[in-house]
């Protein structure tokens, strides 16, 4: 669905250049997404490249196709492209989640991200007890874990 007009006002906040701040810092590009996708097929997809050794390339095309060339992580030939490019095997991968095998475990890590209070996405949890919310710059993340070390 197309995003609220709360959340596009809220852009006007600094934070959409911060994050392509941050991606022009890292030699990335990055759109803003328009839309709110449902990204269950796509977290299901993530679980089979997981299987078959993948899951990190595969996380990282996904995040590519939306956040640098806009394109809707729903879509099967968008997940499907993802997988080839990764060197998976796209025709078993669909077949395989279209057959629900992984329908089950996405709903328990969702609802498992519920009960420990996730509330944004990314959200990075450390030692299952700090979180990290957003996109946040190294430094953040530096930061959080010299403090947690003390």
């Amino acid at each position: 669905m197309d995003l609220p007009d709360y959340i596009l006002k809220a852009r006007v906040n600094g934070s959409e250049e911060r994050l392509q701040s941050m991606a022009k810092m890292y030699g990335m590009e990055f759109k803003s997404t328009e839309r709110i996708y449902n990204t269950r097929l796509a977290h299901e997809a993530t679980e089979y490249a997981r299987e078959h050794g993948k899951g990190n390339e595969f996380h990282r095309v996904v995040f590519r196709k939306v956040y640098a060339e806009g394109q809707d992580p729903s879509q099967w030939d968008v997940l499907r492209s993802a997988a080839e490019e990764v060197g998976l095997d796209a025709d078993d991968m669909q077949a395989v989640v279209k057959g629900g095998r992984y329908t089950t475990e996405v709903a328990a890590h969702v609802r498992h991200a519920e009960e420990i209070g996730v509330t944004g996405v990314p959200t990075y949890v450390i030692n299952d007890r700090y979180a990290i919310v957003g996109a946040q710059p190294y430094e953040v993340f530096k930061k959080a874990l010299v403090q947690i070390l003390k």
